[in-house]
């Protein structure tokens, strides 16, 4: 059950502010690179698709993949993309940016608690 809570939240969050590159890639093309926030969560989607196959099939190739577990994550995950792109497109810029950092916040003083 984890598993799949842990997949609807990162498919709602991949969809507001993307996946990963999220925390990287989206702040850098906002700043950067001048993308509209929605542009450059977008732009981080699609990148991490690139880089999700690429890292699978390197893992695949030592056996280390376990379909299972990624199954139980991520297709829970894609009800939360949906879910995640649909609640973005209704939020505007300025307040999703604002929940982006809110995010980051609340994980950087979890992760120091711990």
């Amino acid at each position: 059950m984890r598993l799949v809570l842990i997949g609807l939240f990162a498919g709602v969050f991949s969809a507001l502010f993307g996946v990963g590159g999220g925390i990287v890639v989206v702040p850098l093309l906002i700043l950067l690179a001048h993308f509209p926030a929605k542009e450059a969560t977008t732009a981080s989607l699609g990148a991490i698709l690139i880089t999700a196959i690429t890292g699978v099939a390197a893992y695949a190739l030592r056996g280390e993949v376990h379909v299972g577990y990624a199954a139980l994550v991520g297709i829970p995950a894609t009800a939360g993309v949906i879910a995640g792109t649909t609640l973005q497109q209704r939020v505007p810029a300025r307040e999703l940016a604002l929940l982006f950092a809110g995010l980051i916040v609340a994980i950087a003083v979890w992760l120091i608690a711990s």
